[in-house]
């Protein structure tokens, strides 16, 4: 369970959806503490996912290239 969270952000090739989501999901396991959550806890569990994915996703939209960063 203790894999890295690979950077998104890389305004050549812009992070897929599902690199997205795999990293939230990979952050929410580290957090909870659970690889599989348990049936009482996976609402919960998918709904921090969905969240943070979709945080994540605002973020990197709303991301601009520092100065002299290479873009492209």
């Amino acid at each position: 369970m203790c894999r890295s969270i690979h950077k998104l952000r890389d305004y050549s090739v812009p992070a897929s959806n599902e690199e997205i989501d795999a990293a939230a999901l990979q952050f929410v396991r580290k957090v909870s503490g659970f690889s599989r959550p348990s049936r009482v806890n996976e609402e919960a569990f998918n709904r921090g996912v969905s969240e943070i994915s979709d945080a994540t996703q605002r973020l990197l939209d709303s991301l601009r290239p520092s100065v002299g960063e290479k873009v492209g």
